[in-house]
């Protein structure tokens, strides 16, 4: 059995997969692919981000790579909202709805991760 870590990078590279996944779909128009452009890089840094963090040189610099992360996650989470919002998937499609799920608890693992750091620092 993985550590917690272990199973958070799993989550984190399937994300990254899933939004992969979705890329013909979105870049038939230019709105999708811009759209597509902006959640890729987002949503494929935030987990590259939390594997730099895993191996943060202090304290510090983890949180500080935490927060890279939550902030990808949660425009990783707008770009997601647009996307539905714009209708440039059919709304039958739960893939988008499944990537804005775990968008959402990612970025309430991470935001707990940075204030259980924080409060061990003494920030």
């Amino acid at each position: 059995m993985g550590s917690f870590s272990d199973e958070l990078s799993k989550r984190f590279l399937f994300f990254a997969v899933n939004i992969i996944k979705i890329e013909k779909q979105l870049c038939i128009s230019y709105s999708g692919r811009h759209l597509y452009g902006q959640l890729f890089r987002a949503g494929t840094s935030a987990g590259a981000n939390h594997e730099e963090a895993r191996a943060g040189e202090s304290m510090a610099d983890f949180i500080h790579k935490m927060q890279i992360v939550l902030k990808e996650l949660r425009e990783s989470g707008f770009w997601i909202k647009v996307i539905l919002a714009s209708k440039l998937i059919p709304a039958e499609n739960e893939v988008l709805y499944q990537i804005l799920n775990e968008a959402t608890g990612l970025s309430n693992i991470t935001a707990k991760s940075v204030l259980t750091a924080k409060s061990k620092s003494g920030k």
